[in-house]
């Protein structure tokens, strides 16, 4: 499997037990490169500038029904562009029933390689300097 889907550093980047770096591999690599794209703002990386998801212009916008359709666009267009290991099946948000200011953004997607299924659940925080 590590043939198809690659191996590649552990985040965040930390020595493993036998003084090495850790990895991760396959599918866990994936699911960290997309954790990687959606908590990176473009405009962060000085190489690549473009890198990133912009979900991050939103932490200050009022949760909506507008919103979370637009933070959803914007996953499904950051993941079609900077993971071409998979394709993007549906996202979905929806607020935390524990928070207001929490939105859990469902990402379901198909491996390539494999044709896996697999489904990810990342929180976004929003209005958090309200108060």
């Amino acid at each position: 499997m590590t043939a198809f889907l690659g191996k590649g550093w552990r985040f965040p980047i930390k020595p493993n037990g036998r003084g090495g770096l850790d990895y991760a591999e396959g599918t866990d690599l994936i699911e960290q490169s997309i954790w990687l794209i959606l908590s990176t703002s473009p405009g962060s990386r000085v190489m690549v500038p473009e890198f990133g998801c912009g979900i991050h212009d939103y932490v200050f916008a009022s949760n909506t029904d507008r919103l979370r359709a637009t933070i959803a666009a914007e996953v499904q267009r950051a993941l079609v562009r900077f993971e071409p290991r998979i394709d993007v099946l549906s996202v979905r948000t929806r607020t935390s029933a524990d928070s207001e200011s929490t939105l859990l953004i469902h990402i379901d997607y198909r491996i390539r390689a494999n044709n896996a299924f697999h489904n990810l659940v990342y929180p976004f925080f929003i209005n958090e300097g309200e108060g």
